[in-house]
């Protein structure tokens, strides 16, 4: 049943994350893309609409043409994030579907052996926690994104698991590793990387995109069905504006990655000038480690005291952008 008016103002005004789903009276659900709102909106894209008595995914531009024939008024230029997209205003949000309170539902079924009935993507979901669980991470900071989140799941379904910690996301990385290594999780196969690859359609060849993927232990398999780990938590944000100076691909060290999975991404340069790589797209989440020298190429820009930083992911398809690891 949607959640009342005073519910959902609670749920979307103070717990709005990237990742939630949203739902309207015309049959649609968006995901949520941006923590918070933006004149008053969610900024978020159309993933699910409501048709012949089920929920059907649609891609970028069955999405973008169904709201510029029928709903325009949920498109969007966002200023915040320079793209344009989709957005809803919160009055006409009739239900927020939110992963943590999805995932604790599905567990606390679990506890209770409550399970008949489960379809085989739920069951993989319930065991991969217990694995996590088992290494001791913190599944009181996890929640579950996707098909899974409304229900929606086929036997070819992947699970998205989100985390909403730093901390704890880098145990759940650490936890993959050791369970991969451990033989009760599996690494992805050559197919599923292609597919992987074929998905991100990103500046690197293959075998560079597979190197760097591989060893940031965010995606694996269990019962041969991939999931994937993201975090949520967001990186310190920059308390001035900046303007835009052109396009740049350098040669730099990473001096700190401690934010290099956030969103945005955010690695910290030993660079007399530039002090910031800030990446706004998942496909270069993670992708460089503190002491390694990367090439990157992006769009420059100096703030007005002079602090200069690098946008990878200035546009949706990030074309020219990307942050590759140079051979020691």
């Amino acid at each position: 049943m949607p959640v009342t008016q005073t519910e959902l103002e609670i749920n979307t005004m103070n717990q709005l994350y990237a990742k939630d789903f949203i739902e309207t009276d015309e049959g649609l659900i968006f995901a949520v893309v941006q923590n918070g709102t933006e004149q008053g909106k969610a900024l978020c894209f159309l993933r699910y609409v409501y048709q012949d008595h089920q929920w059907q995914k649609v891609d970028t531009a069955q999405a973008n043409q169904l709201l510029k024939n029928c709903y325009p008024n949920y498109l969007h230029y966002s200023k915040i994030l320079n793209a344009s997209l989709h957005a809803v205003k919160l009055e006409h949000i009739i239900r927020h579907h939110q992963p943590k309170q999805r995932l604790r539902e599905l567990l606390q079924l679990s506890d209770l052996k409550k399970l008949e009935g489960f379809d085989t993507v739920t069951l993989d979901l319930i065991a991969l926690c217990q694995l996590f669980q088992q290494t001791g991470v913190d599944l009181t900071q996890f929640g579950v994104t996707g098909s899974l989140l409304i229900g929606t799941q086929k036997n070819s379904s992947d699970i998205d698991l989100v985390i909403y910690n730093r901390d704890t996301f880098q145990q759940a990385r650490l936890a993959t590793e050791s369970l991969i290594k451990a033989n009760k999780l599996a690494s992805l196969t050559e197919t599923d990387w292609q597919e992987a690859f074929a998905r991100r359609d990103c500046e690197l060849d293959f075998a560079d995109y597979v190197w760097h993927e591989q060893r940031k232990f965010n995606k694996g398999m269990i019962n041969q069905r991939k999931f994937d780990l993201s975090l949520l938590e967001e990186s310190p944000e920059d308390s001035e504006p900046y303007s835009k100076l052109g396009a740049i691909t350098l040669t730099v060290q990473v001096s700190d990655d401690r934010y290099s999975f956030d969103y945005p991404a955010r690695f910290l340069l030993a660079h007399p000038e530039i002090k910031t790589i800030l990446c706004f797209t998942a496909t270069y989440n993670g992708q460089a480690q503190s002491g390694e020298w990367v090439e990157v190429a992006g769009q420059l820009e100096v703030s007005a005291s002079g602090d200069k930083r690098i946008i990878v992911g200035s546009s949706r398809e990030a074309r020219g952008e990307y942050i590759k690891v140079l051979a020691p």
